[in-house]
């Protein structure tokens, strides 16, 4: 089963000491985690304040520690709008990135996906698309650059764990419906995460996990790092 890292995402130490932050701290946990069995890694840079960033200097220093520590890292970052003003101002970033990430993700839920998406290709990353809701499916299916998708994340923003299933299902099938060929991963939030990850296995879709997302164990104690969130996913796929 491929597993996906988000390993920080906006989460702060406040909600957990261990959430990386720091060059030093990013670059460590994206060792661990590969080591723990992750196949990539994905990563929101962070500025001298904490928030998050996708401006290139920023971005370089973080790839640069990463690929210090970890060279055959695979490791992607955000092109989320609230990294950053606005539309306009993401694009610019985007294409002012010099020192790149292997992959970058697209949310089909924002303005300017589209624009934002073929610039990640045709700057050489891959690109993994993301949509949030089944209105989101139908800009993606539009997307000149539907096909050059290394996968497609589906995203439910529900709070009840069986709706977030179903939601996730539904989107599944209106893309595999319109077109879509690549892998499609499934994640969860809080509440949600571990019952939309043992649907992923279920449907073979590919999976992700980290403190992005949540912080607990499958059985409600508190992670002590994403090591172990990635421990505990490879175990639920390796069950019959």
């Amino acid at each position: 089963m491929f597993i996906k890292a988000a390993i920080n995402g906006g989460r702060s130490q406040s909600e957990h000491p261990a959430t990386p932050v720091t060059l030093g701290e990013i670059a460590a946990d994206t060792a661990a985690v590969l080591a723990a069995g992750a196949d990539v890694v994905h990563v929101h840079v962070r500025d001298a304040e904490g928030g998050q960033s996708i401006r290139p200097d920023e971005l370089a220093a973080v790839l640069q520690a990463i690929r210090t520590t970890t060279p055959t890292a695979v490791v992607g970052t955000t092109t989320g709008l609230w990294t950053c003003p606005g539309p306009q101002e993401r694009y610019e970033l985007v294409r002012d990135w010099k020192e790149l990430p292997d992959f970058a993700s697209v949310a089909f839920s924002e303005e300017g996906a589209a624009e934002t998406a073929e610039l990640v290709v045709a700057k050489g990353m891959e690109l993994e698309s993301a949509v949030w809701s089944v209105d989101d499916v139908p800009p993606l299916l539009a997307s000149r650059v539907l096909h050059d998708n290394v996968r497609v994340l589906i995203e439910p923003q529900d709070a009840d764990p069986l709706q977030a299933v179903e939601h996730a299902r539904t989107m599944a099938e209106r893309l595999v419906a319109g077109g879509v060929r690549c892998p499609i991963l499934y994640h969860g939030d809080e509440a949600t995460v571990w019952p939309v990850l043992r649907a992923a296995v279920e449907d073979g879709r590919q999976v992700r996990i980290g403190f992005e997302d949540g912080l607990l164990l499958p059985d409600g104690t508190t992670a002590p790092g994403n090591d172990a969130l990635v421990r505990a996913a490879a175990a639920i796929a390796r069950r019959p």
